[in-house]
């Protein structure tokens, strides 16, 4: 069977710039052992199956993979996914409302349509969890992981600590720029202390953003490392977890972030997070804008 897919650049405007992501758009009969291994065929940091809505009054069923294992949610493969749906149904002539609403492990997932007047430019995903602190680790330990001193670590807002709004994430603060630039993961240090409470991956941020930042208009600067040893462009999942650990440590009622990350890999990517709370529940939102890049297709056969 033909299967179509498009790939799109998320989280900014430019071509090969921003976080890749490629959305299958033909899943029938694919197993999860074929779609973990076209995942890995790709080789972004995650792609996204895209399959009949399980319940009627949703847009569609998603299923996101890493090269190496399925997750329950994700920033950048939500918005780029709804970016490619709303970008073919309008070529269609059939546009889809302007919120998009995904069925996925974690939950359901509301993403907004971003226009410039009837042009679908990007995306505004709402994260399906409420902020979730989990296990905080120890200075030295989180600085290994970076291959940084133990001073390059920033404490006065919160200490490293495990956080998801979906999808969990060790989330640490670096004191400068230049702590952050200087970020090398050490996979002898990553062994010992990931994967911890459901987290395998160490996103950075830094406060100090130093005169890239000041030109980009950020608040922040973030890089998130993998457990294989890469480094994620932009990782929406991250961010909103961080906008919303930000805000319960400041015990703000609403917080909004614009946040810069890919910058020292060479693919920048702009992400406007957001986390408003009303009692005890709090809205993270997550967005930005996206390119579509490259279409295609491949060919595999339906399993029964």
């Amino acid at each position: 069977m033909k299967r179509r897919y498009v790939t799109a650049d998320v989280f900014t405007d430019i071509p090969l710039q921003g976080n890749p992501v490629a959305v299958v758009l033909d899943c029938e009969g694919l197993s999860t052992e074929q779609m973990q291994s076209i995942a890995a065929e790709f080789g972004y940091t995650e792609t996204t199956f895209v399959f009949p809505p399980r319940d009627p009054s949703h847009t569609a069923w998603v299923r996101i993979f890493t090269p190496s294992r399925e997750i329950p949610f994700a920033g950048h493969p939500n918005i780029g996914t709804a970016f490619v749906l709303a970008t073919k149904a309008a070529e269609a002539g059939e546009p889809l409302p302007n919120t998009l609403v995904f069925d996925e492990a974690a939950g359901v997932v509301p993403v907004r349509q971003l226009l410039e007047g009837t042009t679908v430019v990007g995306g505004e995903l709402v994260a399906p969890e409420q902020l979730s602190l989990r296990s905080e680790v120890a200075v030295e330990s989180v600085a290994a992981c970076l291959s940084l001193d133990t001073k390059d670590i920033q404490v006065d807002v919160h200490q490293p600590i495990v956080a998801s709004v979906g999808l969990p994430f060790l989330i640490v603060e670096l004191r400068s720029r230049d702590a952050l630039r200087r970020c090398v993961p050490n996979p002898v240090a990553y062994k010992a202390t990931l994967p911890l409470d459901g987290a395998v991956s160490i996103y950075a941020y830094t406060r100090g953003i130093g005169e890239d930042g000041i030109q980009a208009g950020c608040d922040l600067q973030s890089r998130m490392f993998t457990p294989r040893m890469t480094e994620d462009p932009a990782t929406g999942s991250a961010t909103g977890a961080m906008v919303a650990l930000l805000a319960a440590a400041r015990s703000v009622p609403e917080l909004t972030l614009r946040v810069r990350q890919g910058v020292d890999m060479g693919r920048p990517s702009t992400l406007l997070a957001s986390c408003e709370k009303t009692g005890d529940t709090s809205r993270v939102r997550v967005g930005g804008k996206c390119v579509a890049v490259m279409e295609g297709s491949f060919w595999l056969p339906i399993l029964h």
